[in-house]
């Protein structure tokens, strides 16, 4: 195996378990590794320590594994398997109940660095976010196929906008396996017994945010009898929740008119065309500054990432104050405002002074009702903090 070879001092992050190995703890590398290659990492005195995909780049490891032998021919099935088990016991993974849809694989939360996977009722959409995950699809195809049997309709690779630009990949998103009676197109999973359709091939990430699962629910508890307005909305999970919660009347908004298009059939789909919805393609912080104050009694901010990376942090975090003052502002006096991040790079901390900056711009009494975060299907590492991505807040706005 071709080994990295840590500086003397510089393994305890990796005793502790914590799946990243930066190339500066690295002193040697023994063998010459390509992008995505299998190493070995060892510590200064020749103590075996894990093993995982080399990357080229400040993360030069991803650790699969603290075991000797991590690529085993049952490791994908055995750390797949075990992924599906942690759903199941979370109560996510019942055909017959009110929710079909799920993320079966959330990275370094799962063990499996690099990769995601989330399943739509019988279909799993991978993604591949490092080279070695990128060449492992076969393998992850053929565990899918065991941990699922016969209920595995299709298995979609969506990592060409994911996977490194490097290395020679050939970046074409297609179908990874079929079985003989599946039907290629998008297909309606229910969530929180709501219908939505999800399509892959052309919405963004995997098709649907089934991060917000928890936090859509908490929407439907607050939303009867008020006037909602949902920003960023895509293909409008949190306008759906709102109605079915008896919402007075909900305006959703996002810039994508592929998105609205699906946003407007998933509110036929659940109420028929007469809901009380109106929908809008156009910007969404631009549509905020010409809202009348007090014209909405719930306020739904769920911007896409605005940080990257680190060096974009600080222009982030005046934006998320600008976006919501102006949120904060325009409320209806005993109002809610629920905000969100999911900028990996911006903590809860950040993001909560960033809020707390924008509610006194603003001027008003604002309360935290709830700390909000990412469901169990995101689950973290405990070894990887870094993995909790998504923060949110619900504000009482007086």
């Amino acid at each position: 195996m071709l080994k990295a070879i840590l500086r003397k001092g510089r393994d305890s992050s990796v005793r502790r378990f914590h799946p990243w190995v930066f190339s500066g703890a690295i002193a040697q590398i023994e063998g010459n590794p390509s992008e995505g290659d299998l190493v070995g990492v060892y510590s200064a005195e020749g103590e075996y320590l894990a093993s995982g995909h080399y990357r080229i780049g400040s993360i030069a490891v991803r650790i699969l594994s603290f075991a000797a032998n991590p690529e085993s021919p049952d490791f994908w099935t055995e750390t797949i398997g075990a992924a599906y088990r942690a759903r199941a016991d979370a109560g996510l993974t019942d055909p017959e109940g009110k929710t079909d849809c799920y993320r079966l694989v959330h990275g370094e939360g799962d063990g499996l660095p690099g990769l995601v996977i989330d399943y739509y009722a019988g279909v799993c959409v991978l993604q591949a976010h490092s080279v070695g995950m990128f060449r492992a699809k076969g393998a992850v195809t053929e565990a899918l196929k065991t941990v699922y049997g016969d209920s595995l309709k299709a298995v979609y690779d969506k990592s060409s906008s994911t996977a490194p630009f490097k290395a020679g990949l050939e970046l074409v998103d297609g179908y990874l396996y079929e079985s003989p009676d599946f039907r290629r197109g998008p297909v309606t999973v229910r969530e929180g017994g709501h219908k939505f359709i999800v399509d892959w091939t052309e919405g963004q990430k995997t098709g649907f945010f089934l991060d917000q699962r928890e936090n859509r629910a908490l929407v439907e508890r607050y939303a009867r009898g008020r006037r909602v307005l949902n920003l960023f909305c895509y293909t409008g999970g949190f306008s759906v929740y709102a109605l079915a919660g008896g919402a007075g009347r909900v305006e959703s908004v996002d810039s994508s008119a592929k998105a609205v298009a699906l946003l407007e059939r998933n509110v036929e789909l659940n109420f028929g065309p007469d809901a009380p919805h109106k929908s809008l393609c156009c910007d969404a912080i631009e549509y905020l500054s010409g809202v009348e104050e007090g014209a909405f009694d719930l306020v739904i901010v769920d911007p896409p990432a605005f940080a990257k990376h680190h060096g974009v942090l600080k222009n982030a975090l005046r934006a998320y104050q600008r976006l919501n003052a102006a949120a904060i502002s325009k409320v209806a006096s005993g109002g809610f405002v629920f905000t969100f991040s999911c900028s990996q790079v911006v903590d809860r901390e950040a993001f909560s002074l960033a809020v707390f900056s924008a509610a006194a711009q603003t001027g008003r009494r604002v309360r935290i009702l709830s700390r909000l975060g990412q469901p169990a299907d995101h689950a973290v590492n405990i070894y990887h903090p870094e993995g909790e991505y998504l923060k949110g807040l619900l504000l009482y706005v007086e």
